[in-house]
């Protein structure tokens, strides 16, 4: 059984909360990089591939029965690695319509993430939940018609 993802969220304040200043907060997001299982060679591809991303990120979307999905993702950065690790803490395993209207920028805000990343990073976070939730809504759709 799946955490409902705003438990998955507070677990990640609470983790993020005890760390204390930002490099702390930075290195466990890169730990938290290291731990993503590997991608395909094959996963990696220009399907996958998230736009909007300064960084190479691929995700990889496969859906349940159910309407959950799972999410899989990698990236060529350290940091980015980590930022996918935490969105796939939040997302993946979950039901496509509680991904489709989770309040993303509101969970990254009581992360610290919105003020503690470059523009550009930013950017990419934004792309890549944008993905994810475009990929729930596709599932929803799906689930319409079938």
């Amino acid at each position: 059984m799946t955490r409902p993802i705003d438990a998955a969220l507070a677990e990640l304040a609470d983790e993020f909360e005890l760390l204390g200043d930002w490099e702390e907060r930075y290195r466990y997001v890169i730990e938290l990089g290291r731990d993503l299982a590997p991608l395909s060679d094959a996963e990696r591809s220009d399907s996958n591939k998230v736009l909007g991303c300064a960084s190479q990120v691929w995700l990889v979307t496969e859906p349940r029965d159910g309407g959950i999905i799972d999410f899989r993702g990698d990236s060529d950065a350290h940091i980015v690695s980590g930022l996918i690790a935490i969105l796939l803490r939040l997302y993946s395993g979950q039901p496509a319509d509680v991904i489709a209207s989770f309040d993303a920028k509101a969970a990254l805000d009581r992360l610290g993430l919105s003020e503690a990343l470059s523009s550009q990073r930013s950017n990419g976070l934004k792309s890549m939940v944008a993905r994810i939730q475009r990929d729930a809504q596709a599932v929803l759709g799906q689930g319409a018609r079938g």
